[in-house]
């Protein structure tokens, strides 16, 4: 498969700069056998009693910084966007993966301050000079606490604003978030209100958490011709043994699993054996879901509109098939729907073909 068979055009002006108010007002394309044009406040009765949603409930953290660099006694401005804690904190020194800008003229030595926060030491360089490791002088919760106060949330780059506004402190966080790590949103999840929620139970419909600390590496591009050539970041996750046996037992019992979001999804199918069955997961997967890939975790997925060329738009694909989503993408153009983080959603019914490969569609 080439990257190019996952591109298809989209207006600028499709793009979500801001979320809907309220947040389950949001539009709703359920595809299924025929596409349907919804609202998210519709989802009750398009799910069954005894349904169960699947919700990653990590928590965003202000995880872009300004600040300067410090390199042979000259200081120069810089932006950095924090994406991964790596191993081995202690009290007086947390290691981070970032990407900075600009990145190149940095050396491993020298210094980078931001007003508010511990001072960090660049540790190494990565990904020819874009990508930091970064040693803060401080401990996990100090540096945790220190970002809650000094930190702009890391929006998206396709939403366009010098810096983020006061109100994207909780319109890019979920209702449910409480695992701090992520440094973008699960945005599926954004679209749930605590209305919506009770609605959900009403209707006879359950959720369980797991939790996938998502990384900005999900907005870095496809840069590959081939898709088999692509390598993803790797992201922590956890799904506990309640979580699991939840979930098994509500498909035990006829109901089915809705994953809310590719993260989510992608949490699931790293934790799935070959029958079917979730086990208890807690480590890291760089598991790449493409067409071709057997979905076993999940009988439908709600998610966002994604980007042409995307790693995510190839896992929708891979969900529902080729030939679907970009009928699907086609319509919500058409019919002015909002794309990405901040845009509508779409309820996707497995594709009836095990593999995730529909006719005509080549696997990886």
């Amino acid at each position: 498969m080439r990257v190019d068979d996952f591109d298809f055009p989209l207006p600028k002006d499709r793009i979500a700069q801001s979320p809907a108010r309220p947040r389950d007002s949001a539009r709703l394309l359920h595809v299924g056998a025929e596409l349907s044009d919804r609202r998210i406040g519709d989802l009750p009765s398009l799910l069954r009693p005894g349904d169960l949603l699947v919700m990653n409930d990590t928590r965003v953290i202000p995880a872009r910084l300004r600040g300067v660099r410090t390199a042979a006694r000259r200081e120069a401005r810089i932006e950095l966007t924090l994406h991964r804690q790596m191993p081995g904190a202690s009290e007086a020194e947390t290691r981070w993966l970032a990407f900075a800008r600009p990145g190149k003229r940095l050396k491993p030595g020298d210094t980078v301050r931001c007003p508010g926060l511990p001072g960090a030491t660049v540790v190494e360089k990565r990904s020819g000079g874009r990508e930091l490791l970064l040693a803060f002088e401080a401990g996990t919760a100090s540096l945790l606490e220190a970002l809650d106060a000094a930190g702009e949330m890391p929006l998206p780059p396709y939403i366009a604003r010098a810096a983020a506004c006061p109100d994207d402190r909780d319109d890019y966080q979920t209702v449910y978030a409480r695992e701090r790590g992520a440094v973008a949103a699960p945005t599926a999840g954004l679209h749930f209100t605590g209305r919506l929620l009770e609605d959900l139970a009403a209707r006879g419909v359950g959720h369980v958490f797991v939790t996938l600390h998502v990384g900005a590496g999900t907005f870095l591009p496809v840069k590959a011709e081939r898709v088999a050539d692509h390598r993803m970041h790797a992201e922590t996750g956890t799904v506990t043994p309640e979580a699991a046996q939840r979930i098994n037992a509500a498909r035990a019992a006829g109901g089915r699993i809705v994953a809310v979001g590719t993260t989510s999804l992608r949490l699931l199918e790293s934790s799935t054996d070959e029958r079917g069955t979730i086990r208890p997961f807690a480590g890291e997967t760089d598991i790449f879901i493409v067409p071709g890939t057997p979905i076993r975790s999940a009988d439908l997925l709600l998610t966002n509109f994604h980007l042409p060329r995307s790693t995510l738009f190839m896992l929708v694909c891979a969900f529902a098939g080729t030939a679907r989503m970009k009928a699907a993408y086609a319509h919500a153009v058409e019919r002015g729907y909002r794309f990405y983080s901040y845009g509508d959603a779409c309820l996707l019914e497995r594709a009836p073909f095990e593999t995730g490969v529909g006719p005509g569609e080549a696997g990886p």
